[in-house]
C-alpha cells in the first residue's frame, strides 16, 4: 500500500515555527512530508489577521474545525500551519493545506516577519490565496504591499544578470504560484459604472494601471503592475458577510441554517474552484513537487533566510536536485541488483548468459534514473550511475567465478577423492601401475566433465587440479618398473605437451571473453548515449513549452497594456520578452554545450577502457602465440623422440628375425643332412628288401613331413608371437603419442609387415622345397 494513503492528520500541524521572530521548522511536519511519495496540491493563505482565513482553510479539509480560527483581536496564528488530506478530485494526489500566522500584527513591532512569511507561502504554493476584508480599494493595495517587495526577498537565479537593465518578472512567472483573491464580508454592490461585473472581472478592472509619471501614481500601480506580471493566473472570490458580527466570533460553532445560505454558496464554489482548477506544485523545468521535495524546499528557504541570504528558486531547485539525483542513483542501483539477484542463477554456464541478463538490468536501471532524475546538467550523476554499474557488473563477474571455483574444487575433491586414497595405500606403486593410474584419471575427468551446473572456471579449475597432482603422477610413473627410461622420457614429454595444449586453449577462451566483455562495454556506452539523448530532447521540449507558456503569458500583458495606453510598461515587457528570448537560448546553448562535453567525456573514458583492453588483447594473443610455439617445439621434439625409439626397436626386431631364421636355416639344413644319410642308407639296403624300403620310406616320409609340419607350425606361431608383440608395443606407444604419430606409425608397419610376409613367404617356399626333395626321394 502507497505510504500517502497511510497518512492521517485528524488536525493540523504547525510546519514552520515563528519563535520570537525566528523561523524553523518542526521536525514532526516534516516527517509527515516525507513519507507523501505523490504530488502534492500546496494551497497557501495569507492575508491580515483576524480576516477569517483559518475558517475557508478548514472548509478546504472538509472539516468544520481544525485550523484555529481565534476568537480575539490578537493574532491566533503563528508561522505557518500544514494540514495534509488525501485530494477529493485528484487521485493519487495529496492536497496540502497552509495557513499562514496574521500579518500587520501590531504586537510584532516590525513587519519583516511579515515578508517573510509572505514569501515562503508564495514560494511553497502551487495556489496562493490573498485573504482580505471588503472592496478593493487603494488601502487594500498598500496592505498588499509585500508583493512589491517580492523582487528584494526573492531571487529566481543565484547569479543574476545585472547588466539587463530591466527587472525580468519572467524568471518569477516560470514558478509563482496562481493568485485567488478572497474578498471577505464584501458588502458593496459587484457594479462598475452602472453594470454589473463578476468578481474575476471587478479584478481586472480593479489591477488597471493610472497613466501619469508622479510619485502618486507610481505608489498606485506598483502593486497592481506586480500581481499582473508576477502571477500568470488570477482569480477572485467575493463573500458576503456569513451572519451578523455579535457572531462572527462562534462562526466554527454556528449550524448551517444559522449561516448566510449565500455565504455558504459562495464557500462551496471557492471549494470546488480549489479542488478542480488548482495544480500540484510544479518547480521549474516541469518537476512535479511531492511530500520529500516540498520537505527539502522548506528546509533550503529557511537555511537562506537563517544565514541571512535570499531564498533562491535556482539554488533550491539545484539542492533538491543533488539529493533527487543521489537518491536517483541509488535507487537505479538498488533495481539493478535486486534484479540480477532475481534473475541470475550462479554460476552461470557460459559469459553470453550472465551478459543478456546485465544488459537488461542495466538498461531499466538507466530507464529508471532518468525517469526520477533532474537538473543534471553536466551528467555527472549519471556518469556516476555508469561508473556504479560497471563496477556491479564486475563484481557480479567475480563472484560468478568465484562460485563456479568453489563448485568445481567441491565436485573435484569429491570425484578424485577415491583415487587419492588408492594412491595413498599404494594401489599403483606396482609394474603397469601407470597405466591403470592414467586411465582411472582420465574416467574420472571424464565423470567431472559431465557435470552440469559448473561454470566459467570449470577447465581453468581442473587444469589448476591437475597441476597441483603432478608429483603423484610423476612419482608413479618414475617407480613403474615395466617401463623403460625411453618410455619413461617419452611419457614426460607427453604429459608437457598436454599441459601446454591446455594452457593455450585457456588463453583462447579468455581471449574470446575478452573480446565479449569489450562488445558489452560499447553496448553499454550506446545505451547512456541512446538514452541521455532522448532526455535531452524531452528537456529541450519542456524548456521550449515554458518558454512559450511565458511569452504568451508576457504577450498578452503587453497587449493589454497597450491598449490601457502604457506603451512605457509595454516597452519594458517586450524587453523581458527578448530576454526570456535570449536566456532560452543562453541555456539552450549551455545545454548543447554541456552534453558536448558530457558525450566527449563518456567517449574519453570508453577509449580509454578500449585502449586498456586492446593492450590486454595483445598481451594475451602474444601469450598465446608464445605457448603455440612452445607446444610446437615441444611436439617435434617428442616426435623426434619417438622417431629415435622407433628405429631402435625396429632393429631390434630385425635382429630377433634374423637370429630366428639363422635358427630355422641350421635346423633345414640339419634334417637335409639327416635326410641324406637316410637316402643312402636307403639305397644300400634297396637290394635287401624292397618292401621293406618302400614302408620305411613311406614311414620316413611321414616322420619327414610331420617334423616338417611341426617345424613349420612352431616357426609360424613364433612369428605370429612376434607379430603381436610387436603390434602391441606399436599400438602402445601410438596411444601414448596421439594422432601425430599414426600416420609414421602405419608406414612403418606397413614396411615392416611387408618384410616379414616376405620373409614368411620365403621360409614357406624353403620348406615346400624340402618337403619336394623328400618326396621325390621317396619317389626314388
Amino acid at each position: 500500500m502507497d505510504m500517502t494513503l497511510q497518512i492521517h492528520m485528524p488536525g493540523p500541524v504547525c510546519l514552520i515555527e515563528n519563535v520570537k521572530g525566528q523561523l524553523r521548522a518542526n521536525q514532526k511536519a516534516l516527517e509527515i512530508l516525507s513519507a507523501i511519495t505523490q504530488p502534492v496540491v500546496v494551497v497557501a493563505i495569507v492575508g491580515l489577521y483576524r480576516t477569517g482565513k483559518s475558517y475557508l482553510m478548514n472548509k478546504l479539509a472538509g472539516k468544520k474545525t481544525g485550523f484555529s480560527l481565534g476568537s480575539t483581536v490578537q493574532a491566533h496564528t503563528k508561522g505557518i500551519w500544514m494540514w495534509c488530506v488525501p485530494h477529493p478530485n485528484k487521485a493519487n494526489h495529496m492536497l496540502v493545506l497552509l495557513d499562514t500566522e496574521g500579518l500587520g500584527d501590531v504586537e510584532k513591532g516590525d513587519n519583516q516577519n511579515d515578508c517573510w512569511i509572505f514569501s515562503l507561502a508564495i514560494l511553497l504554493s502551487s495556489t496562493f490565496v490573498y485573504n482580505s476584508m471588503g472592496a478593493i480599494n487603494q488601502q487594500a493595495m498598500d496592505q498588499l504591499h509585500y508583493v512589491t517587495e517580492l523582487t528584494d526577498r526573492i531571487r529566481a537565479r543565484s547569479s543574476p544578470d545585472q547588466d539587463d537593465g530591466v527587472e525580468d518578472s519572467a524568471e518569477f512567472v516560470s514558478f509563482f504560484p496562481d493568485f485567488v483573491w478572497t474578498l471577505r464580508d464584501m458588502t458593496l454592490k459587484m457594479e462598475v459604472d452602472g453594470l454589473q461585473v463578476t468578481a474575476d472581472e471587478y479584478l481586472e478592472i480593479s489591477l488597471k494601471l493610472k497613466e501619469g509619471s508622479s510619485k502618486e501614481v507610481e505608489k498606485y500601480n506598483l502593486p497592481r503592475l506586480c500581481i499582473r506580471k508576477f502571477f500568470p493566473k488570477k482569480k477572485c472570490f467575493v463573500f458576503y458577510p456569513p451572519t451578523e458580527w455579535k457572531r462572527l466570533s462562534q462562526l466554527e460553532t454556528l449550524q448551517e441554517n444559522e449561516i448566510d445560505s449565500e455565504f455558504l454558496q459562495q464557500v462551496a464554489e471557492f471549494c470546488l474552484y480549489v479542488f478542480k482548477e488548482c495544480k500540484a506544485k510544479t518547480l521549474p523545468g516541469g518537476i512535479i513537487v511531492n511530500g520529500p521535495r516540498l520537505e527539502t524546499l522548506v528546509l533550503t528557504y529557511l537555511s537562506a533566510i537563517s544565514s541571512g541570504d535570499l531564498p533562491c528558486m535556482e539554488n533550491a531547485v539545484l539542492t533538491l536536485a543533488q539529493i533527487e539525483n543521489s537518491a536517483a542513483v541509488e535507487k537505479a542501483i538498488t533495481h539493478y541488483d535486486q534484479q540480477m539477484s532475481q534473475r541470475v542463477q550462479l554460476p552461470t554456464e557460459t559469459l553470453q548468459e550472465l551478459l543478456d541478463l546485465h544488459r537488461t538490468c542495466e538498461r531499466e536501471a538507466i530507464e529508471i534514473f532518468l525517469r526520477v532524475s533532474f537538473k543534471d546538467e553536466d551528467h555527472s550523476f549519471q556518469m556516476k550511475l555508469g561508473s556504479r554499474l560497471e563496477e556491479r557488473w564486475n563484481d557480479f563477474c567475480k563472484r560468478n567465478m568465484e562460485v563456479s571455483s568453489n563448485r568445481c574444487w567441491a565436485l573435484l575433491q569429491d570425484i578424485f577423492r577415491p583415487l587419492e586414497e588408492s594412491v595413498k595405500q599404494g594401489t599403483y606403486s606396482k609394474p603397469g601401475g601407470y597405466y591403470l593410474f592414467v586411465q582411472e584419471t582420465q574416467r574420472l575427468k571424464e565423470k567431472y566433465q559431465g557435470q552440469p551446473k559448473k561454470g566459467l572456471q570449470a577447465d581453468e579449475v581442473l587444469q589448476k587440479y591437475l597441476q597441483s597432482k603432478e608429483a603423484i603422477t610423476t612419482a608413479i610413473l618414475q617407480t613403474d618398473q615395466s617401463l623403460t627410461e625411453k618410455e619413461k622420457e617419452i611419457e614426460v614429454e607427453r604429459k608437457k605437451a598436454e599441459s601446454a595444449q591446455a594452457a593455450a586453449k585457456l588463453l583462447e577462451e579468455t581471449q574470446k571473453k575478452n573480446e565479449k566483455l569489450m562488445e558489452q562495454k560499447e553496448r553499454s556506452y550506446q545505451e547512456h548515449m541512446k538514452q541521455l539523448t532522448e532526455k535531452m530532447e524531452n528537456d529541450r521540449i519542456q524548456l521550449k513549452a515554458e518558454q512559450e507558456r511565458i511569452l504568451s503569458l508576457k504577450l498578452q500583458e503587453q497587449k493589454q497594456l497597450l491598449q490601457e495606453g502604457f506603451r512605457e510598461e509595454s516597452r519594458k515587457l517586450q524587453e523581458e520578452m527578448k530576454n526570456v528570448e535570449k536566456r532560452y537560448k543562453e541555456t539552450m546553448d549551455h545545454m548543447k554545450a554541456e552534453s558536448s562535453k558530457t558525450k566527449e567525456e563518456m567517449q574519453r573514458k570508453y577509449e580509454q577502457m578500449l585502449e586498456k583492453d586492446r593492450n590486454h588483447q595483445e598481451h594475451t594473443l602474444h601469450m598465446i602465440e608464445k605457448m603455440e610455439r612452445d607446444r610446437a617445439q615441444l611436439v617435434a621434439e617428442q616426435e623426434k623422440t619417438m622417431t629415435l625409439i622407433l628405429q631402435e626397436r625396429e632393429l631390434q626386431l630385425r635382429n630377433e628375425l634374423a637370429e630366428e631364421r639363422r635358427k630355422h636355416e641350421k635346423e633345414i639344413q640339419d634334417i637335409v643332412a639327416e635326410n641324406r644319410q637316410i637316402i643312402l642308407k636307403l639305397e644300400s639296403e634297396r637290394a635287401e628288401s624292397a618292401e621293406n624300403t618302400i614302408k620305411m620310406l613311406t614311414e620316413l616320409n611321414e616322420l619327414n613331413l610331420k617334423t616338417l609340419g611341426q617345424k613349420q607350425k612352431t616357426l609360424e606361431d613364433h612369428l605370429i608371437q612376434l607379430t603381436e608383440q610387436r603390434d602391441k608395443d606399436t599400438a602402445s606407444l601410438m596411444a601414448e603419442q596421439g594422432k601425430i604419430f599414426d600416420s609414421k606409425l602405419q608406414e612403418q608397419e606397413e614396411n615392416f609387415n611387408k618384410k616379414i610376409r616376405a620373409q614368411s613367404q620365403q621360409h614357406r617356399e624353403e620348406i615346400w622345397k624340402i618337403k619336394k626333395e623328400g618326396f621325390s626321394c621317396s619317389l626314388m
